[in-house]
């Protein structure tokens, strides 16, 4: 697996992003996440894109993170948040998205930032489930959906 920093916007980060949304639709059966993100909240070194490419070097794996610090929607100064984790789906159970993780942790960490967030819904228990088992504990709610019933933060201490 080779796993690369790519700009926010870079057609591979472009074509999973919109899968991920998809996929936000079948579960939640809105229009996906409405967070505002843009393509400069993922540049070094405020934040990091990263997609891991297979053998054949296609796109099947990818996520971010961004800084953020105190602000009216619950954020900490330190913060990095995670955002946009999502594995193709029949490269799931391989170990990836927690290749990811740990790759956005050390690099959020490298930054100086002190603790990664995220936010995600109770309808992704596969990413509840990789979370908790990796050190992340609830947290104040934050962001956008933070006064969404459906809606879970946790954070992690870098």
């Amino acid at each position: 697996m080779d796993i690369r920093r790519v700009p926010f916007d870079h057609p591979d980060a472009v074509k999973l992003n919109d899968e991920v949304q998809a996929e936000y639709h079948e579960r939640y059966g809105d229009g996906g996440d409405a967070t505002s993100l843009a393509p400069t909240d993922f540049e070094p070194p405020r934040g990091v894109y990263l997609i891991a490419y297979d053998e054949a070097g296609l796109p099947v794996a990818t996520g971010g993170w961004r800084s953020q610090d105190g602000n009216g929607e619950g954020n900490e100064d330190g913060d990095a948040e995670l955002k946009r984790m999502y594995v193709v789906r029949d490269m799931r159970g391989r170990g990836l998205a927690r290749r990811i993780l740990v790759a956005l942790e050390e690099d959020a960490r490298a930054a100086g930032r002190v603790r990664m967030v995220l936010e995600t819904g109770i309808r992704q228990p596969e990413a509840i489930g990789l979370y908790t088992a990796t050190g992340y504990e609830p947290c104040t709610k934050f962001g956008y959906y933070r006064f969404h019933e459906d809606s879970r933060c946790y954070a992690k201490a870098l």
